[in-house]
C-alpha cells in the first residue's frame, strides 16, 4: 500500500465528468471474461456497466439487463481489465503544447500512442509538468478522449543524457541539473505541489561511450525521502551497474528499464532486486528502436541482452510492469514489446499482470480485476492472448469508466 494514497486521489479526480454516463447503461455480451490473470475466464460472460462502474458480471444469461441498456456484442472478442502502460512520455510534437493544440490534433494522438492500444491508465515518466498537467486537464473536462495520465514531471539528474539534449534544444525547453539533495528535496515538494504523482531518477545518464553520468547516492536519497512523505513511488533510469546500485541503495521503486551496461543477471542478482521490492519496466522495443541502425547481428545480440535480463527477473519471481517508453520512441504499435516478452519465458498470464494487476496494486492499491463495483476500465480484444502474446495488441475496444474511448475501425 506503500506509495499509493496519492495516487489513489488522483485517479478519482482523473475519472472524468465527460466519461461518466449517469443513467446510462452499456452491457457488454458474450465475450471470453479473464476477470485477472490467475483466474480460470467466464467463457461466455457479459458484463454491465452503471455509472461508470461495474454493477454486475457473469455467464451470459445469469443476471438481468435494464431496458434501454446499450449492447455491445462481444461474441468471440476478449475482455480484460484496462491495461496499464507504465513507461510513457508526453513529449511528441502533437503533444507538447497541449494548451495551445486543437482539440481534434491532440485526440488523433491521443488515439495512436494509447486509446486504440488497450491503455487506460498510462504513467508518463518524465516530461515537462506544466505540460502534461494541461493535457490531463483538458481530459478531465471530457474535451478529449484519452487515459488517465500519471506523471512525474521532470527528472532528477546531474546532467542531462546526450539523447535528449538536441530535443530539449530544438523546443526551447531547459530541464536543471540536480546535484545536491536540498536541491532534490526541493524538486520533489514543488512537483508534489503542482500534481505530480511520482518522481523519475537517472541514477545514470548515458553520455556517450562507454561514459555514464550516475546520481550521487546522497541526492537520490535526499529524492526518495521526500517522495515518501508524500506517498509518490519513484523510478530509476540505471544505465550501468552503478545507476542500479545507486537505485537499490536508495530506495527506488521501480526500473525503468532493463540495463544495457550491464554483465549478466544471476539469481543473485535478481535476488538483490526482490529483496529490494523492485520491479521492472523491460522497454523491450525501445532497444530494437536503438538499434535500428546497427547491423542484424549485432542489433539481434543487444536485444537478445535486454530479453536475457527479462527472462532471469521473471524466472527468479521479480514483479513485472509493461511499459513501452513511447513518447521518446514513436513505437506505438505493442505487438513487438508482447512478442519479445514472450520470448523471455513470460507466459500470456505474466503478462496481462504486468498490464493490469501489478501496477494497479503498486501504484494505487487497487486490485487490477474485473469485479463489482470497481470503474469500468475494460480493454476488449479480437483474439484470444492464451493462443498468441500479440493479441494483447488486437484491440477492438477500449472502454475508461465505462466510456467507449476507442472503437476499431
Amino acid at each position: 500500500m506503500r506509495h499509493c494514497l496519492a495516487i489513489v486521489l488522483c485517479i478519482g479526480l482523473l475519472a472524468p465528468a465527460a466519461f461518466a454516463l449517469p443513467g446510462d447503461d452499456l452491457i457488454l455480451v458474450g465475450a471470453k471474461i479473464y476477470r485477472s490473470p490467475e483466474e480460470a475466464p467466464i467463457e461466455n460472460g457479459s458484463i454491465l456497466i452503471h455509472d461508470g462502474a461495474i454493477q454486475a458480471l457473469g455467464p451470459t444469461g445469469s443476471f438481468r439487463i435494464p431496458p434501454g441498456a446499450t449492447r455491445l456484442d462481444c461474441s468471440h472478442l476478449t475482455v480484460t481489465a484496462g491495461f496499464w502502460n507504465s513507461h510513457v512520455h508526453i513529449l511528441t510534437p502533437a503533444l507538447l503544447h497541449a494548451k495551445q493544440s486543437s482539440a481534434a490534433e491532440l485526440n488523433t494522438e491521443l488515439d495512436n500512442m494509447f486509446n486504440r492500444w488497450g491503455f487506460t491508465t498510462v504513467f508518463d515518466i518524465s516530461s515537462i509538468l506544466d505540460n502534461t498537467l494541461a493535457l490531463r486537464r483538458r481530459i478531465e473536462s471530457g474535451e478529449l478522449s484519452g487515459p488517465r495520465i500519471l506523471t512525474t514531471g521532470e527528472p532528477v539528474w546531474t546532467i542531462e543524457p546526450v539523447y535528449v539534449r538536441t530535443f530539449l534544444l530544438e523546443n526551447h525547453l531547459r530541464i536543471p541539473d540536480t546535484t545536491k539533495p536540498d536541491e532534490a528535496i526541493a524538486l520533489v515538494r514543488d512537483h508534489f505541489e503542482k500534481g505530480a504523482n511520482g518522481i523519475k531518477l537517472f541514477t545514470g545518464s548515458y553520455q556517450g561511450g562507454d561514459k555514464v553520468a550516475n546520481l550521487p547516492l546522497a541526492v537520490a536519497k535526499a529524492a526518495v525521502t521526500e517522495a515518501r512523505k508524500h506517498s509518490m513511488p519513484v523510478f530509476a533510469h540505471p544505465q550501468n551497474l552503478t545507476g542500479v546500485n545507486v537505485a537499490i541503495d536508495s530506495g527506488v521503486n521501480v526500473l525503468a528499464h532493463t540495463v544495457p551496461q550491464s554483465p549478466p543477471w544471476t539469481p543473485e542478482f535478481c535476488e538483490r532486486l526482490k529483496q529490494a521490492h523492485l520491479a521492472l519496466i523491460p522497454t523491450l522495443t525501445l532497444f530494437d528502436f536503438e538499434a535500428r541502425n546497427l547491423k542484424p547481428a549485432e542489433r539481434e545480440s543487444w536485444v537478445a541482452q535486454m530479453v536475457s535480463e527479462l527472462r532471469a527477473y521473471t524466472q527468479a519471481g521479480g514483479e513485472i510492469l509493461f511499459g513501452t517508453d513511447i513518447g521518446y520512441t514513436d513505437r506505438y504499435d505493442t505487438r513487438l514489446e508482447f512478442t519479445l516478452m514472450s520470448r523471455a519465458g513470460m507466459s500470456y498470464r505474466q503478462i496481462l499482470a504486468s498490464l493490469t494487476t501489478n501496477p494497479a496494486q503498486r501504484f494505487t492499491g487497487k486490485s487490477g480485476r474485473i469485479d463489482i463495483d470497481q470503474p469500468a476500465d475494460l480493454t476488449v480484444l479480437s483474439a484470444d492472448p492464451s493462443e498468441d502474446p500479440t493479441a494483447f495488441s488486437q484491440v477492438r475496444y477500449t472502454i475508461l469508466a465505462g466510456k467507449l474511448i476507442f472503437r476499431a475501425p
